[in-house]
């Protein structure tokens, strides 16, 4: 299967480059065709400008959205990973979904309907974030992120969530913390992903 990983940490040592290698490393045992989309190592611009607006009107992208497009249109499985930052997505990825997930691209409207074109991919998001699961169900934010990411976004473009793992209370996880998700991701990957 055809993986593409797209990434969005500024640290190297961070959790998250953590995580990425441990799917990286489960695909590459199995002999999967991966490709690692490293948003802040590709210095990728994030800000959808006029021009960007205009060119999707007409059918037309940047040469750097194009080269985007292109890895995700070669994709048969995305995993998204990135840290949840002021309840969302950071900026770049959101750029990201700004400028790559464009009209006529990601999707398109049919005599009025909706129509997510990225439809026969399987998605796997990997989030980390501060707050525990207890506090986020709490406030309701649970909810609020699988609204806005998982219906707003993946399902929206017609991607089929396989999973979207939430790691809690990162910036105070233990190397036991570490290992029991690494093994939660090896196990996804291995059974879910792969027989898919």
């Amino acid at each position: 299967m055809r993986h593409l990983i797209i990434y969005t940490h500024p640290n190297e040592n961070s959790l998250n480059h953590n995580l990425l290698n441990t799917v990286v490393e489960t695909l590459h045992a199995r002999n999967e065709e991966v490709v690692v989309r490293d948003l802040y190592a590709i210095g990728f611009d994030p800000v959808l400008c006029l021009n960007d607006m205009q060119g999707q009107r007409m059918g037309k992208v940047s040469a750097d959205i194009k080269t985007e497009q292109e890895y995700i249109s070669w994709a048969e499985q995305i995993t998204f990973i990135y840290p949840i930052w002021w309840t969302g997505l950071p900026a770049v990825m959101k750029g990201y979904i700004d400028r790559v997930f464009s009209y006529g691209f990601a999707y398109r409207y049919d005599q009025g309907v909706q129509k997510g074109l990225l439809k026969g991919k399987t998605t796997i998001i990997i989030n980390t974030h501060g707050k525990s699961h207890d506090e986020y169900e709490k406030m309701g934010m649970d909810k609020a992120l699988t609204l806005t990411s998982d219906n707003g976004i993946f399902i929206y473009s017609g991607l089929e969530i396989i999973r979207h793992l939430f790691f809690d209370k990162a910036d105070k996880a233990s190397a036991e913390d570490l290992e029991i998700w690494k093994e939660q991701i090896k196990s996804l990957y291995s059974e879910h992903v792969l027989n898919h």
